[in-house]
């Protein structure tokens, strides 16, 4: 198969190293010094189960929309960062309209798929997760990932009313699993991205404040009980897009998190690196929610206003 990746950071090219090894074709979508060191040097993925080195095909936006064709992919892989979708979208809305082609959002996040389903209908946007997976650019061109790196996937927002793109769907994930990337396809897409939102909204914005991995959160008597109502009040945000999660969701994803491995979070990395973050996609999206609903997420706006704060004073960017 073809696959087109839309941001080449650590998640996009790990997954696209995945394919590549496997004897399908990849192209990726970078930018900077990252793109440079792609079309000079190559692709080298470092992972603990993993390694891959070698020349890839590497494009920026205009010459992707110039030199090639979306009706050439069987699959378009959204990995940039949330709050570049819109923009990226937007810019390649008359290029995606000439075909079919589904677009995969593997993102943070529980309102790029809206995005993508505005620019190109939701018979051709899936819904996405990488799961149990750390990838960062150690520098350009070489990708450090750790994890089970699994996938999960589902036709936005229900699979039974687009039934023939989940029929190809089905194709993609053997696809992927005969790529060692272990995928299972969802019935509920949107419900499967708020859980992973209740693990988000807990560590990540709190990992970016005090500095501390997904081991040492949990592991602090008084930090891992925020991390637990973090994820109540994501919860409670949910109900805004008429997702129910239960006690059960909230206590399944905080033992996991508990298990994790001493990870530090995308944000964290973020913010060490002077990256923008992803705060509008994750306690965003909760805050709102909730104000929607009548409702406070105290502790989430609390996390927030402190993050944002400390990285104003220091001159730093807090969102795309």
């Amino acid at each position: 198969m073809r696959f087109l990746i839309v941001g080449a950071g650590g998640i996009g090219a790990y997954y696209g190293a995945r394919l590549l090894n496997a004897g399908h074709e990849v192209v990726f979508v970078a930018r900077g010094d990252h793109l440079d060191a792609l079309r000079t040097k190559g692709l080298c993925v470092k992972h603990p189960d993993f390694n891959f080195e070698g020349r890839v095909k590497a494009v920026d936006q205009m010459e992707l929309v110039d030199t090639l064709a979306v009706d050439s992919f069987d699959l378009v892989i959204v990995t940039i960062k949330a709050g570049a979708t819109e923009d990226v979208m937007t810019f390649l809305h008359p290029w995606l309209c000439i075909a079919n082609t589904p677009v995969l959002s593997l993102q943070n996040g529980v309102d790029n798929e809206i995005t993508i389903a505005s620019q190109v209908g939701s018979e051709r946007t899936v819904g996405g997760l990488a799961v149990r997976i750390g990838g960062h650019i150690i520098r350009p061109g070489v990708i450090e990932a750790t994890g089970a790196a699994q996938v999960v996937m589902g036709v936005w927002r229900r699979a039974s009313d687009h039934p023939r793109l989940q029929q190809e769907l089905a194709r993609i994930a053997a696809c992927f699993n005969a790529a060692s990337i272990p995928t299972t396809l969802s019935e509920d897409i949107q419900r499967a991205l708020w859980r992973k939102l209740l693990i988000n909204n807990g560590v990540n914005p709190l990992s970016a404040l005090t500095g501390l991995d997904t081991r040492a959160l949990t592991a602090h008597p008084v930090l891992t009980r925020s991390v637990y109502r973090l994820m109540q009040e994501t919860a409670l945000a949910a109900t805004a897009d008429g997702v129910r999660l239960q006690a059960a969701d909230i206590d399944e994803m905080y033992r996991l998190i508990c298990q994790f491995d001493a990870i530090k979070t995308s944000m964290l990395v973020d913010r060490e690196k002077g990256n923008p973050l992803e705060l509008d996609a994750i306690s965003g999206a909760v805050v709102n929610r909730c104000r929607k609903l009548g409702q406070e997420a105290t502790l989430t706006e609390l996390v927030q206003a402190l993050l944002e704060s400390r990285l104003a004073a220091e001159g730093a960017c807090i969102s795309l």
